[in-house]
């Protein structure tokens, strides 16, 4: 019974869909002026007039036209829209098709309807199947990238004139901005699967599915944003030949490129056209409208570089919760010239030219734009332009190689994430530094000396209440657990659980310092022979998924130290809601906190008598130097440690003695005397604290226990 009604269940389903994917152009169209839709901007453009009657022209040409007694309804048309199908005649040159005035925007828009109409009728027959099927999903899917091209056209023509007119009150998109995370996945790589194979619709030029062989590579987890872009261009970007391919160097001599299109420069800063008339830039907007050429430049720049498409697929395949804008802001640049993939057949018949015939002297792009229409993207959709075009809605994430071996030497990864935060951080009213960047080697060197100091009491009290309870905190892992240590640092503290746990199956350590990382790792390998050691660079503010391959037993997560203190109250709750969903099912977190005490136990411990925790602070500057090429003056900043009671929370700052120009790369930095960078915070914790952080973050309190005066806690916390 059920399949006697399938067709025409199908058929409802497809005239729904149909009506509902053709009425999106003309609401695009609605309220934009005929003149509006008849100029062409540009050769690579299209006059909007042309993109509503095209995108019928395909539906009669490719399905209705199949019909030997069909009657086309305006023979006329059949040259004026096509494309660049050369099976199907004469067509206009795509440069002249703003030279049609007629037929009126009138006409173009009945031709419409009545092509509509003829498809209706032609759905009701209810192609489930076969070549019918695909050309009607083709069809659709080729409206859904004009509606783009058309938002993308109609851009470039309201940047022509010197009005900077508003196309909409306000820019058509159907979800906000995602908020920047900050960091970079690191995939371990291998041989992977790519592309489309399996139902649903994909365009030809996705398939067929095949094996790519992948070193080990990180993805950042944000685009490149409109403020990174302009350091870029402060810094000479487009001034230094030196990085850029010979074809973009030439392109930006030729061009006079300075800055992204649609960019200008007045008294009152950068401004970008947009659909919604000129406005200021937005410094955490991701940046668009630049070229491989640009996006290659800048990776460069940023001592990165783009991704392979099948870097972009894999990461995206897999783990596409760590990424911002993944899809939804802007197509993105990949290394990847535009060919075909081993095994690729064009589609039968007409479609045959859709895709195949352009895979040459062009390159990927990946993701999806705010213009994208919902459901027409794909993880394996491969859009496609030449690498000097800008006028897309185009952007880039940038990608590095990932250690395959160990260095003792910060990567240029690194060097573009510190210099980042340090030049975001150094631009704010409070100049700040995070914290993360105190821990090369010598200030791991310098945290553990600290650790030794009779003042600092956290590192002892912690050590020792460990001690007392390991034995009934690893009776809670269970057979082949894998010990999960976040900024795992020199790994000491661990031991004491790696000596009660003897049936452990993995550690896995992560820390941002490599160095360290690695050394300490190779310690805990000669200490426990057996054990499995799987270290990984890694910022635990900004979580990757675990290495591959691990023992089936429960995760548990280890973060000692009271450094869940020096996160904010928000990033706290996000690192431990992370950590809960990295971990899995059933997983435990075993907490360090430092407890609420008198204010000069608290500063004693944070600006010790002997000046190492000085020292410590003031590593974070004399790496900016080595590592940037920044010109602090050690010697004219001084450590402070201050007691925020508000706030729950001691504080680091490093104080200017003198007023003085700092300079990173090309950015200057003007510092009054007494003004602070303040580099750490160190919040103090109670119990029910505590417990509404693991409740907020997704987790439940399962055990809390406190160590004598001047006390520390470890929290257990259960999935």
């Amino acid at each position: 019974m059920n399949a006697r009604f399938e067709p025409a269940t199908q058929g409802v389903a497809d005239a729904a869909r149909f009506r509902r994917v053709r009425a999106a152009m003309p609401a695009l169209a609605q309220g934009l002026s005929a003149e509006d839709l008849s100029a062409q901007s540009m050769a690579d453009c299209s006059p909007g007039k042309w993109h509503l009657a095209h995108t019928s022209w395909f539906f009669e040409a490719m399905i209705l036209g199949a019909d030997p007694d069909y009657v086309p309804v305006d023979p006329r048309f059949q040259q004026l829209f096509n494309s660049y199908y050369e099976t199907l005649g004469e067509r206009v040159p795509r440069p002249e098709r703003g030279l049609m005035t007629r037929p009126s925007l009138e006409e173009v828009l009945a031709y419409r309807r009545e092509v509509d109409r003829r498809m209706a009728v032609w759905i009701a027959g209810a192609p489930t199947g076969g070549p019918d099927r695909y050309l009607l999903e083709l069809g659709l899917h080729h409206d859904q990238q004009h509606q783009e091209l058309f938002l993308m056209d109609l851009l470039n023509l309201m940047s022509r004139s010197p009005l900077d007119p508003a196309a909409y009150a306000e820019e058509p998109r159907g979800r906000p901005i995602e908020r920047a995370r900050g960091g970079a996945a690191v995939f371990d790589g291998g041989l992977v699967s790519v592309g489309h194979d399996g139902p649903g619709f994909a365009f030809d030029n996705e398939g067929p599915a095949h094996r790519v062989w992948l070193e080990p590579f990180a993805l950042d987890h944000d685009l490149v944003a409109n403020g990174d872009w302009i350091d870029f261009m402060e810094d000479g970007g487009y001034a230094r030949p030196d990085l850029w391919l010979s074809d973009g160097w030439a392109t930006v001599k030729a061009e006079g490129w300075t800055a992204p299109l649609y960019w200008r420069h007045d008294d009152a800063g950068w401004t970008e056209m947009s659909l919604a008339g000129r406005r200021p830039v937005d410094p955490a907007a991701p940046v668009r409208h630049v070229s491989f050429y640009e996006a290659d430049a800048y990776a460069r720049w940023a001592g990165r570089r783009l991704p392979t498409e099948a870097e972009w697929e894999h990461a995206a395949r897999t783990t596409p919760q760590v990424f911002s804008n993944l899809t939804g802001e802007v197509w993105q640049w990949t290394a990847s010239a535009y060919a075909p993939y081993p095994g690729f057949r064009p589609t039968d018949g007409t479609a045959a030219e859709y895709n195949g015939k352009f895979m040459a002297n062009q390159m990927v792009l990946r993701g999806g734009s705010f213009a994208t229409p919902d459901g027409h993207a794909r993880v394996t959709y491969r859009n496609f332009f030449y690498p000097h075009q800008r006028w897309a809605f185009m952007g880039l994430r940038l990608a590095g190689d990932a250690p395959g071996s160990r260095k003792t030497e910060p990567t240029d990864e690194q060097d573009g994430a510190f210099r980042r935060d340090l030049v975001n951080g150094l631009s704010q009213p409070q100049k700040t530094l995070a914290p993360k960047w105190f821990y090369d080697a010598e200030g791991s060197r310098l945290f553990e000396e600290i650790t030794a100091l009779a003042e600092y009491y956290p590192t002892g009290q912690e050590t020792a209440l460990l001690r007392v309870l390991a034995g009934d905190l690893v009776d809670l892992f269970g057979p082949d657990a894998v010990l999960v240590e976040f900024g795992s640092g020199a790994s000491e503290k661990t031991r004491i659980l790696l000596d009660a746990a003897a049936d452990l199956a993995a550690y896995v350590p992560l820390d941002i310092s490599e160095a360290a990382l690695f050394e300490a790792a190779d310690r805990i390998r000669a200490a426990y022979p057996r054990l499995e050691v799987r270290p990984a660079v890694e910022d635990f503010e900004h979580l990757s998924p675990l290495p591959d391959h691990l023992p089936p037993g429960r995760r548990v997560g280890f973060f000692p130290g009271s450094t869940i203190g020096n996160l904010e109250p928000e990033e706290a709750e996000r690192f431990l809601a992370d950590a809960r969903r990295l971990l899995g099912e059933g997983a435990l977190f075993i907490l360090g906190v430092d407890l609420v005490k008198e204010p000069d136990v608290l500063v004693r411990a944070y600006d010790d008598a002997s000046g190492v925790t000085a020292a410590f602070n003031r590593n974070v500057l004399a790496r900016a130097n080595a590592e940037l090429g920044a010109d602090f003056d050690l010697e004219s900043f001084r450590h402070r440690a201050v007691w925020n009671g508000g706030q729950s929370r001691i504080e680091m700052h490093l104080e200017a003695l003198r007023p003085m120009t700092v300079h990173v790369g090309n950015r200057s930095f003007r510092f009054a005397a007494g003004e602070t960078i303040h580099t750490e915070n160190s919040r103090k914790f109670t119990r029910e604290a505590v417990a509404g952080l693991a409740t907020s973050s997704g987790w439940n309190l399962a055990r809390f226990d406190a160590s004598p005066e001047p006390s520390v806690a470890l929290a257990v916390l259960s999935n």
